[in-house]
């Protein structure tokens, strides 16, 4: 859907300049005139901000913000996760395509995430097997699984931490299975958590979701969609009215 989007864009005559990181924004008379990239300087007519909303207005002179640092602060945010995408060298019994791990404590997993902001015990978590339903993303005789492990934003998130709590999630999926030594079977694995969203999005926090939905975060009590100061500034994305 997204290459098909492009085509016809590009038909039209719009032009995609890819794998670019604004650094800073050109401001004239209320205006933003051009954006300065890592590969250069682009004069603009409008902006529309898809990246994350705190780290846009990072760009801005403060003066020009539409929200301080104080206001990030007191919303609350979604959590971030932990992320495994594994491929295990065997099939593993028992296993459907969606898969989740709630036999422990939802409240004190909760609590970890929003009253203690530290590392769950006992975590709760989901397992996603699509090579149960779809053969074409794994070899024959092999597993895709990706599994995800929502937890507080802002942890420390070490190889030797990530590590540890994979160890517990294969170790329970096992019991749950009857499947046997799954650590000695992964072929691929990569991980993904809090530092990895902060430094490929500029996620506040390292969030994974944005703001969470709370009442007093729903709809027109989102952050504003334009820039109240900035003529030619918009933003966009799921922290915005409408989300």
């Amino acid at each position: 859907l997204v290459k098909a989007m492009v085509s016809i864009a590009t038909e039209l005559g719009v032009e995609f300049l890819m794998n670019q990181e604004v650094k800073t924004v050109t401001i004239e008379n209320n205006s933003i005139k051009s954006i300065v990239t890592n590969k250069g300087a682009f004069a603009v007519d409008a902006v529309i901000g898809g990246a994350d909303y705190a780290h846009t207005e990072s760009l801005l002179p403060e003066n020009l913000r539409n929200y301080n640092s104080l206001y990030w602060q007191k919303k609350t945010f979604a959590p971030s996760c932990l992320i495994y995408y594994l491929g295990i060298d065997e099939t593993i019994p028992n296993l459907k395509h969606h898969t989740l791990f709630f036999e422990t404590n939802l409240d004190a997993h909760i609590d970890s995430i929003y009253k203690h902001k530290q590392w769950p015990n006992d975590p709760l978590f989901y397992v996603c097997c699509p090579s149960k339903t779809d053969p074409s993303v794994a070899p024959a005789g092999k597993e895709n699984l990706f599994l995800l492990l929502p937890i507080a934003n802002d942890l420390q998130d070490d190889e030797e931490t990530r590590e540890r709590y994979l160890h517990e999630m294969l170790v329970r999926i096992e019991q749950k299975t009857g499947a046997k030594n799954l650590a000695s079977k992964i072929i691929y694995k990569k991980s993904y958590s809090v530092s990895d969203f902060k430094n490929d999005y500029h996620a506040y926090g390292g969030n994974a979701y944005g703001l969470a939905n709370t009442l007093n975060q729903t709809a027109v009590l989102k952050p504003s969609i334009r820039n109240k100061k900035i003529k030619n500034l918009w933003y966009t994305g799921q922290l915005t009215v409408p989300g």
